[in-house]
């Protein structure tokens, strides 16, 4: 099982022991988390972009309008908070399931 951390804006992803794997992004990151299986981050970046990145780092996709400051896995799928209090679901591939 791996951790993240955010260190001045770069996701490092750790051991847990604490010892350094790789870090990923572009060094904007707000808050990261892993899917359940840790195969996949979700990135909230300052700009308010939502990028989905595989462990290896390499960007799956950018998904969201813009406004987002976090998002979170729900199962597969992607809870992303904005900046106007609403909550958007999300499918994996980015596509607006509901908005909460």
């Amino acid at each position: 099982m791996n951790i993240i951390k955010i260190n001045n804006g770069k996701v490092e992803l750790r051991k847990e022991s604490g010892s350094l794997i790789r870090t990923i992004g572009n060094g904007d990151a707000v808050c990261a988390n892993f899917n359940a299986d840790q195969s996949l981050v979700v990135i909230t970046t300052v700009k308010g972009k939502v990028e989905i990145r595989k462990e290896s780092g390499s960007l799956v996709r950018t998904i969201g309008n813009g406004d987002a400051v976090g998002a979170n896995w729900v199962g597969n799928d992607i809870a992303v908070q904005t900046s106007k209090g609403k909550t958007e679901l999300r499918k994996e591939s980015g596509s607006l399931i509901r908005t909460i």
